[in-house]
C-alpha cells in the first residue's frame, strides 16, 4: 500500500511513534510518505520505501500567524495526487485530523476518495483539544475520519468522555522495537563514565513541560540520594529547565545530577540505567516509561492516564498518586536497595515490554488499512 504519515516531527511520543511505524512499514515494503513541516528527528533516510516531503508556508504579512492548516492541506493533497496514496494516517488530532478533512474533501472534488485514519496520541485530546476554542473543530475532525485509534484504553475512555465522538475509536498501544535495545557488555556500557561503582544510575527522560512535574523528579531523587549513593541523569530540553537546574542547586546535589540535553541514542543512555523515574501529571500511555523496560530499566511512575497499561505495579515497577514524593521514593528504594530485587525488576521490566514490541503492534495497523482501503469501516 502508499501511506502518508502526517506528523510532528519533533521529540514527542507522537512524532516518535509515527516515524518509527513509518519506518517499520517501508520495511515490510508499503510505500511510505512522511509529510510533515521538517524531517522528523528519529527519520532514517537510508530506510526503505521512505519519502519525505516538507510542508512550507509562506510568510505575509497580514497574517498574525501564518496559516500552518492550509499549507498542510494543499501539501496532503499534491503529495496524495501525485504518487496515488491509498491512505492517509494523521497522528496528533490538532491540526492534522482537521487538515485531512479538508484534503478529503477536495481530493473528493476531484474524484478521488482518500482514506483518513486519525491516531490519538493524548495531550491533542485531553489538554488542548478539549479548549474551547478547538473542541468543536476536533470533534468534528474525528467523526469525519474514516478510522480512528487511540494509543491506551485510558485515552479512548478521556475522547469518550470529553468528546460528542459517533465514530468507533479502536486501541492500538505504542510499540518498542527490542532489536534496538541490545545486551550491552561491560565495555560498552562504561558506567564508570558517569557514576562511581557503587552508585545506582537513576534516568529521566521527557520534554521538561510542566505536565512531566520534572521538580518531582529532583524531590524523589533526592530523597533517594539521603539513602544510598546515586546519580540522575536528565535527557531532554523544555521549558521546565531552568527551574530544574534551579532546584539542583538549591538542595546542593548538583555534582549529583547530569543534564543531557536531547538525544536521539535514548537506547544508548538507558544501558547505564538502574532505575527510570516518571511522576507525570498525565501520560496518555507512557512511551518513556516503554523505552526503558525494553532496556531492563524498572519504572517508578504516577499512576495517571495510560501508565498502569505499561507499568504493572510490583512487577516492572511502582505506581503512585501524582505527587507522592515520598512514596516514590520509598518505592525506588525497595528496588534499589537489595541487587537481587533490582535484577528481578529489571528482567519483569524486559519481560513485559515484549507484549509491546513491534512485530506485536505492526500487524494491527497493517489490518486497519486494508480495512479502511476495502470501505468496511
Amino acid at each position: 500500500m502508499k501511506i502518508g504519515i502526517v506528523c510532528y516531527p519533533t521529540y514527542g511520543g507522537s512524532g516518535v511513534v509515527a516515524t518509527e511505524l513509518g519506518m517499520a512499514l517501508g520495511i515490510k515494503g508499503h510505500e511510505v510518505h512522511f509529510i510533515t513541516y521538517n524531517q522528523p528527528v528519529r527519520l532514517n533516510f537510508l530506510s526503505k520505501n521512505v519519502y519525505f516531503h516538507e510542508v512550507f508556508v509562506e510568510e505575509y504579512p497580514l497574517f498574525q500567524y501564518q496559516p500552518y492548516e492550509l499549507a498542510l492541506s494543499s501539501k496532503m493533497v499534491s503529495i496524495v495526487e501525485r504518487y496515488h496514496l491509498d491512505i492517509l494516517h494523521v497522528h496528533y488530532a490538532i491540526p492534522h485530523a482537521y487538515a485531512a478533512f479538508m484534503a478529503k474533501q477536495i481530493l473528493k472534488s476531484k474524484g478521488i476518495d482518500i482514506k483518513v485514519v486519525t491516531t490519538l496520541h493524548g495531550t491533542d485530546i485531553t489538554l488542548v483539544g478539549s479548549h474551547p476554542i478547538y473542541k468543536q473543530a476536533v470533534e468534528f475532525s474525528i467523526n469525519n475520519s474514516d478510522y480512528v485509534t487511540a494509543v491506551s484504553k485510558s485515552l479512548k475512555r478521556d475522547t469518550l468522555r470529553l468528546f460528542d465522538i459517533k465514530k468507533d475509536i479502536h486501541v492500538i498501544y505504542n510499540f518498542i522495537e527490542l532489536n534496538k535495545y541490545p545486551e550491552h557488555s561491560k565495555e560498552e556500557c562504561q558506567r564508570s563514565t558517569l557514576a562511581d561503582e557503587n552508585e545506582r544510575i537513576i534516568v529521566h527522560v521527557s520534554n521538561f513541560r510542566p505536565v512531566k512535574r520534572i521538580e518531582d523528579v529532583i524531590l524523589v531523587f533526592d530523597k533517594i540520594l539521603k539513602q544510598i549513593p546515586a546519580k540522575l541523569l536528565m535527557v531532554g530540553e523544555g521549558p521546565e529547565r531552568e527551574k530544574a537546574d534551579l532546584l539542583v542547586k538549591k538542595l546542593n546535589i548538583r555534582d549529583k545530577v547530569l543534564f543531557l540535553g536531547n538525544s536521539q541514542e535514548i537506547n544508548k543512555v538507558l544501558c547505564y540505567a538502574d532505575l527510570f523515574l516518571l511522576p507525570s501529571q498525565t501520560e496518555s500511555f507512557g512511551l518513556s516509561a516503554l523505552e526503558a523496560m525494553a532496556a531492563k530499566t524498572p519504572v517508578i511512575s504516577s499512576n495517571s492516564g495510560g501508565l498502569p497499561e505499561v507499568n504493572v505495579n510490583g512487577l516492572t515497577g511502582y505506581l503512585s498518586a501524582v505527587g507522592a514524593v515520598d512514596e516514590m521514593a520509598d518505592n525506588a528504594l525497595k528496588i534499589l536497595k537489595d541487587p537481587s530485587v533490582l535484577q528481578q525488576f529489571k528482567q519483569n521490566a524486559y519481560l513485559h515490554s515484549k507484549d509491546f514490541e513491534l512485530d506485536v503492534i505492526l500487524p494491527q495497523y497493517e489490518a486497519v488499512y486494508r480495512a479502511v482501503k476495502k470501505g468496511c469501516c
